[in-house]
Formats: structure tokens, C-alpha cells, sequence
């Protein structure tokens, strides 16, 4: 993987989490599918339905599948669930490790750096322990600590303000289009994490 860094005066460095510091990805899928199907969907959720939500929070996904799928499944009983599940397949997701060692270098200089996520707090939590990152990301903004989640500005902003970097200062790095919206929004430069969906994976998870 290779990243292509801006040329600009950054002071602060931001990282979304899943699929950009963590390849967590193909596990929220299987989270996602089995989650699905326990509460009665008689299709195999779609793939490219699932990796266009990138980015969004747990309840407005629900949301959409119901959409797609002419469903009615309650969005906080089914976020729930779902990130249950996940929460059991959390160590066996796997470290992006040229996004890791840009940030411990950033770090290591003295720049502040930060994650902010679309994830639930307690699961954002949960992976950067599990992986220990916990202390190389001393600000971590979630979608629990704002207003609007991505691509609202609102969770980069906040970190920005938690850094003590001003926005126009901050370098962001994203997997997904609404990320990359939300970092425009905040009047942020952003870097690509380059990732693909794994239309027809074999990883089962616990199913």
C-alpha cells in the first residue's frame, strides 16, 4: 500500500478507524450478514450494499438495509446484536500497518494525533486496545460525542479542538466517500487509505 501524502503545514494528524487504521472490515460484514439473517432476512446481505455504507453510524445503516430490503428491523435492537457479534471477532481483525506507522512517527515527532470514528465508543475503545493502540491516540472522538456523524464536519471538528489544532492545520486519513465529504466539510485536506471491497470472501466469522 502506498499513500500519497500532501504537501502542506499539518500540525495534527486524524485517523478514522475501521479500514484505515484497522482492517476490520470483512468482520462488520459477517457481524452484519449473520446479525441480519438471525432477525429473520432471507437474503445474504449484499456486499457492495454493506461497503457503500462506509463511514455511517450503526442505526442509519440499519436504516438503509430496511430501505433496500423492505424490511422494519428496529435500528438500536439490531445495532446492538450486531455489534455483539463483532465485538467476538474484534482480535482477529488485523493492523494497516503503513497507516500505524505513519501516526507512531507523526507521534514520535511530537504531533498530536487522533482517531475519530463513526464507530460506537465502547467498540472504538475495544479495538484500539485489542490491538494496543489505545495510548498512541490520546484524543479519540466517536460518533457517541457529537451531534451529526459523518459526513457532517462535526466528529473531526471535535477533534481538531481536542488536538488543539486548528482545522485548516490537520491532515485526515479515510477509507470511505463519507469520510472524505466530512473532512472537506471540516476544511481539512484528506489521505486516501486505498482499500477494496472483498466481494465474495471467504472469511466465515462465526457463522
Amino acid at each position: 500500500m502506498q499513500l500519497t501524502i500532501p504537501e502542506g503545514d499539518f500540525a495534527g494528524f486524524i485517523f478514522d478507524l475501521d479500514g484505515t487504521l484497522v482492517d476490520t472490515m470483512p468482520q462488520h460484514y459477517c457481524a452484519w450478514r449473520d446479525t441480519l439473517h438471525d432477525f429473520g432476512l432471507k437474503e445474504v446481505l449484499d456486499e457492495a450494499l454493506f461497503y457503500a455504507q462506509g463511514g455511517s453510524p450503526t442505526e442509519k445503516v440499519v436504516q438503509t438495509f430496511n430501505a433496500h430490503y423492505g424490511t422494519s428491523f428496529d435500528p438500536i435492537t439490531v445495532r446492538d446484536a450486531k455489534e455483539l457479534r463483532f465485538a467476538e471477532m474484534i482480535h482477529d481483525t488485523e493492523l494497516i500497518e503503513p497507516v500505524i506507522a505513519f501516526a507512531r512517527a507523526r507521534a514520535a515527532e511530537g504531533c498530536p494525533v487522533s482517531v475519530a470514528s463513526g464507530g460506537l465508543r465502547h467498540i472504538v475503545r475495544d479495538t484500539l486496545q485489542a490491538h494496543g493502540l489505545a495510548e498512541l491516540f490520546p484524543v479519540v472522538v466517536t460518533v457517541d460525542d457529537v451531534a451529526r456523524g459523518k459526513p457532517a464536519p462535526d466528529t473531526f471538528l471535535l477533534a481538531a479542538e481536542k488536538m488543539g489544532v486548528p482545522p485548516e492545520r490537520c491532515l485526515v486519513f479515510e477509507d470511505a466517500e463519507l469520510g472524505f465529504r466530512a473532512a472537506e466539510a471540516a476544511g481539512m485536506r484528506w489521505v486516501e487509505v486505498p482499500s477494496a471491497p472483498r466481494f465474495g470472501m471467504g472469511f466465515s466469522g462465526n457463522s
